[in-house]
């Protein structure tokens, strides 16, 4: 095998930077993994910085009084003393079974070599059965991240618009629907804000017969289950005083119904009836119990019903698209995944991940619990969810808006391009393993290259997304593709009436 490089001796290589003069024509990519020999082993590092240069043109005032008169290479041998220099991160030493930090460093003149693939599949920590969302970048490894480590202490999505989000969630869901029952499968749900996942359920999709599409705007939460407590996280605004007359009707609809199910007229007409509520609370309450039967969401019993339809590998989209309120998308989210935190802990349904996009919208930091019903249940779901076998993953464009708390307990990244500073420091602030040099990089990812930061892998790693199987979505259309059908659309329209 031959070298890529030399450890060179600029202000000496430390446990902590390398560097090394690359040789021959073979590029060294700012991104990639490199190898050299160490005293205990063989030590991984991951290139941070590649720079070029040329003791000839150091000199401002020098390069331009040559290139005046004639040029550089006329006059110099320039070609002979232009040097590449990678600068490297030393992750690990590598002995063949275990992993151990590094902690001193190799000598200058030691050779450095591009790892084979077996060594570098190892060493990231992948996994054979994981779940494959694409190659890592500049090196023929498949990115295969074992499904415990990525899900089970959660996940967070993070990039700016248009750097991937999406292509990447639909990759990993795809991962999660081919799995084997004797490889373990998920049940998985996606709050889906912007109909971008209605085609896993396509005609053409090979995933069809595993996917359950249900319309937000068809969507009822069953009042009688939730009970008092449960309609309070929903409408935070309800004082003491009208939180004990509910729970106290509610009880007694509850029994003088046979079935001991009501529904939210049946609530409201018993209230504004009741003769022990004094009437200051009747008023106030039945205000607050108005403004939610406008958003025609609470019914009498639970659509879809979650405990019927969840099941290991298949996919459960809650196409919130249709709906314009954010307060309704927040109270769909908070009901179904505090029913399913709650059913999971009974061991009701299947072990299940929930994928919420847009999760800043439903998880806001730094605003009132009246702007943010479903942020405490998401929090909880980050905080205990793991324990019972419900993961989370967190899709924003705007970390720096989302809930720290549920932040901070995704223990994996997977980061894409985002070029905001007060994101990306707060990404770095929440993001342990990410330094400086290598969290620089995240503003030059292209779309489908990402950084997978935290408990997936031993250390970062950059990979490129494969390619998905499934088809996009209805929805998913760019600015030329809708402006061409609009077109169409009302050319068809003008020859129709001229026919008439």
């Amino acid at each position: 095998m031959r070298p890529v490089g030399v450890v060179v001796s600029n202000e000496g290589p430390s446990p902590n930077v390398v560097e090394f003069v690359v040789l021959g024509d073979e590029p060294v990519h700012q991104g990639s993994f490199v190898e050299m020999d160490h005293p205990e082993g063989k030590l991984i590092a991951l290139v941070t910085d590649v720079k070029r240069t040329n003791r000839y043109f150091e000199h401002v005032e020098a390069v331009k009084e040559y290139s005046i008169r004639s040029s550089m290479e006329k006059t110099f041998p320039v070609g002979e003393w232009e040097f590449t220099v990678a600068i490297t991160r030393p992750l690990v030493v590598w002995d063949g079974e275990k992993r151990m930090r590094p902690t001193t460093p190799p000598s200058p003149g030691t050779k450095v070599y591009f790892p084979d693939k077996e060594t570098l599949f190892k060493v990231i920590g992948f996994d054979e059965e994981g779940l494959n969302i694409g190659k890592v970048a500049f090196h023929d490894v498949d990115a295969k991240l074992n499904l415990t480590n990525l899900l089970q202490k959660h996940l967070a999505i993070l990039a700016m618009s248009g750097a991937g989000k999406s292509y990447l969630t639909s990759v990993l869901i795809e991962e999660l629907l081919e799995r084997k029952p004797e490889d373990g499968r998920l049940a998985v749900v996606i709050f889906d804000v912007h109909g971008e996942y209605v085609g896993f359920a396509a005609d053409d999709s090979p995933y069809r017969s595993q996917t359950k599409v249900f319309d937000g705007s068809e969507v009822s939460l069953s009042l009688p289950r939730m009970g008092v407590a449960g309609l309070y996280e929903l409408v935070p605004t309800l004082s003491y005083a009208q939180y004990r007359e509910l729970g106290r009707i509610m009880d007694e609809l509850r029994k003088n119904s046979p079935s001991g199910s009501f529904d939210l007229d049946d609530l409201i007409e018993t209230v504004g009836k009741d003769p022990d509520i004094p009437e200051n609370t009747r008023r106030s309450l039945l205000a607050s119990l108005y403004d939610v039967r406008n958003l025609n969401i609470l019914g009498e019993v639970e659509h879809p019903p979650i405990e019927g339809i969840l099941e290991p590998g298949t996919l459960t989209v809650f196409n919130l698209a249709p709906l314009t309120s954010i307060r309704k998308k927040q109270m769909i989210v908070a009901y179904y995944l505090r029913r399913m935190f709650n059913l999971r802990k009974e061991g009701k349904i299947p072990p299940t991940v929930v994928i919420v996009e847009e999760a800043h919208n439903f998880a806001p930091e730094q605003v009132s619990r009246v702007e943010a019903v479903s942020r405490p249940v998401i929090e909880t779901v980050a905080r205990e969810g793991r324990k019972f076998g419900l993961s989370l993953v967190l899709i924003s464009q705007r970390p720096i808006k989302l809930s720290t708390t549920a932040l901070s307990q995704c223990n994996t990244h997977i980061i894409l391009r985002m070029t905001n500073p007060r994101d990306l420091d707060h990404v770095k602030e929440s993001s342990e393993a990410l330094d400086a040099r290598t969290a620089a990089m995240i503003t030059s990812l292209v779309p489908g290259e990402a950084l997978i930061v935290g408990a997936a892998t031993y250390f970062p790693v950059f990979v490129r997304v494969r390619k998905r199987k499934s088809p996009k979505s209805q929805y998913e259309k760019d600015l030329e593709e809708m402006a061409r059908e609009w077109e169409m659309k009302k050319s068809e329209e003008n020859d129709v009436l001229e026919y008439i």
